[in-house]
């Protein structure tokens, strides 16, 4: 989570014993017992990627008291789980206690439960509320504990338990391998770099190859997510944005046509192959690092921020969006943060996205965006980005709910599910036409069914076509009219 709004919850350094390592195909037995498991002596198992789970404890036949393995190199963080239990018998039940939360505020007080899913049923569901409970609890110091209670009904399966929809970095690449093998000619994946373990870096290019000309002026959007490995929400958020920019829906045909996205999906790989929730191999909050990335360090950053700088200084490049996406543990709906300034002008024309996006996602919230400029947030990127990057660029962190979403039609909580996380990343994709018609670079009434123009044109050329575009301050107040002129299709 990039940024809190108010408290985001306060952290515990009590672990009890220290936890080290994932549990390894352990089997769980009462004490006293000697010889092979036998069926319903549960076997726990995190060692795969993107697993946690530090140490299970016997409490009684029906009830374990389970620790999260801390981020490598870093014991504060404990907030992801995820693992697996085989070897039960068919209607066993039993009680499961998190007991070592870094982080004592929580959506588990808002109805958050644990996702499962089983070999015979492969879909994340997740457990009904009424079977978890989240409480102070006196045998671990007071400290929060989540227990929930689970009945396995087939014996047969394997059961995998976790904190959210998990998305892993074999999962992206085996994505981005996919798109490559399209040979679209408005896609293109670059390397950035290797990280500490040696895994990739891809940064991807989504335009008209046109836009590529090295002497024509660009526009750039530059995207991305999972700095934080266990916000998982962030890849699904930003798998929607890439698979609606690089589908035939008359809109991404017009933004494709028009800017230049660059997206870097995955900015902590080693972090999330190795399931932690915040910090990378060597233990660092890498979102707090912006400022001066080491090479050795932090990798990615200093590829990435290099990457951004370059673009910043490009006669020929006008970087008009940094948005980092990130998930949040303790407030509900997609939101964002921004920053503030000196320089009210500024200040007034960054408010405009976060509007126009509300418009067209009913699960945004203006309510829960915030403009700070909090010291403790000084090594953010979009705190730092925003501080060196040219004063037309607008620097946002995107968050999404851990949990659930409420519509301004109902005080219903509705529980995210991927595609609900997709589907904020289609609707971030759209907003972009509805900001770049406010500005004049599109035009405001494009045909549904886009062909380039014969010839060539570059956006200098739209530009000029373009002297007099409405200002920030009239579209603010007619975005809503003009949005429901132009007819969205549901992608």
């Amino acid at each position: 989570m990039a940024d809190k709004k108010c408290d985001s919850g306060s952290e515990s350094d009590s672990t009890e014993e220290p936890v080290v390592g994932n549990v390894n195909k352990f089997a769980v037995v009462p004490p006293g017992y000697n010889g092979r498991p036998k069926k319903g002596h549960m076997i726990f198992d995190a060692c795969f990627e993107c697993g946690n789970l530090g140490r299970v404890d016997y409490i009684t036949e029906y009830e374990y008291d389970l620790f999260i393995r801390p981020d490598t190199c870093n014991p504060r963080f404990r907030v992801w789980f995820n693992f697996t239990v085989e070897n039960v018998k068919a209607d066993q039940r039993a009680i499961f206690n998190i007991v070592n939360f870094s982080k004592t505020k929580s959506l588990y007080r808002e109805g958050m439960s644990p996702l499962v899913k089983s070999t015979s049923r492969p879909k994340w569901v997740r457990i009904p509320a009424k079977h978890v409970y989240y409480y102070r609890c006196p045998d671990h110091r007071k400290n929060y504990v989540m227990s929930f209670s689970f009945c396995f009904d087939k014996e047969d399966d394997i059961y995998q338990f976790a904190y959210c929809y998990p998305y892993s970095y074999t999962r992206l690449q085996n994505y981005l391998d996919n798109l490559e093998k399209k040979n679209m000619d408005f896609f293109s994946r670059e390397l950035l770099c290797l990280t500490v373990q040696q895994r990739r870096l891809d940064m991807i290019t989504i335009t008209n190859p046109d836009n590529l000309d090295p002497e024509e002026t660009k526009r750039v959007v530059y995207l991305t997510a999972r700095v934080h490995p266990g916000e998982t929400p962030a890849s699904y958020v930003c798998q929607g944005v890439i698979d609606f920019l690089i589908s035939n829906h008359p809109i991404a045909k017009v933004l494709r046509e028009h800017i230049v996205f660059k997206i870097v999906p995955m900015l902590n790989p080693d972090g999330v192959y190795l399931g932690n929730y915040r910090c990378s191999l060597m233990g660092f909050d890498l979102n707090r690092h912006w400022l001066e990335p080491s090479p050795w360090a932090h990798p990615t950053l200093y590829a990435t921020k290099n990457n951004l700088m370059e673009l910043d200084r490009s006669d020929k490049c006008v970087l008009d969006f940094f948005i980092d996406i990130h998930a949040h543990s303790t407030l509900m709906n997609g939101f964002m943060y921004g920053n503030t300034y000196e320089d009210m002008e500024r200040y007034e024309r960054q408010s405009v996205f976060p509007k126009l996006l509300c418009a067209n996602a009913e699960d945004f919230s203006l309510n829960n965006t915030n403009f700070n400029r909090d010291a403790v947030k000084a090594g953010t990127g979009r705190r730092t980005l925003g501080g060196c990057l040219d004063d037309s660029s607008h620097c946002y962190t995107l968050e999404v709910s851990f949990f659930s979403y409420q519509t301004s039609s109902s005080s219903t909580a509705m529980p995210y599910t991927e595609e609900g996380y997709m589907k904020l990343g289609r609707n971030l994709a759209r907003t972009f036409l509805d900001y770049y018609k406010m500005t004049g670079l599109i035009s405001a009434k494009p045909s549904s069914s886009i062909v380039p123009k014969p010839g060539r044109y570059n956006i200098r050329d739209r530009e000029r076509a373009n002297t007099d575009p409405p200002s920030d301050k009239h579209y603010v107040n007619s975005h809503r009219s003009s949005s429901l002129r132009y007819s969205y299709q549901e992608f």
